[in-house]
């Protein structure tokens, strides 16, 4: 189940670049650029740390779709 994400675009609205953002979450710049391209999903901890930083809900950063005929979550 793929984990989609607006962070980049959250970032923006805030004016932070990636190194600003990862120092303020506590991780690296590297892990802040693999979470905008959906090479990693954030921990829960990460996901809220993210989303308070971004004066929003985690749910407005992250979000997951179902894969199309997978009604069951299985594959």
């Amino acid at each position: 189940m793929p984990l989609y994400n607006r962070l980049k675009e959250y970032r923006g609205l805030i004016g932070v670049n990636q190194t600003e953002m990862g120092r303020l979450a506590g991780v690296s710049r590297q892990t802040i650029s693999q979470i905008e391209r959906g090479d990693y999903s954030p921990s829960v901890t990460l996901a809220l740390k993210i989303a308070k930083i971004c004066n929003a809900r985690v749910e407005d950063i992250f979000y997951y779709e179902e894969e199309a005929g997978d009604e069951t979550g299985n594959k």
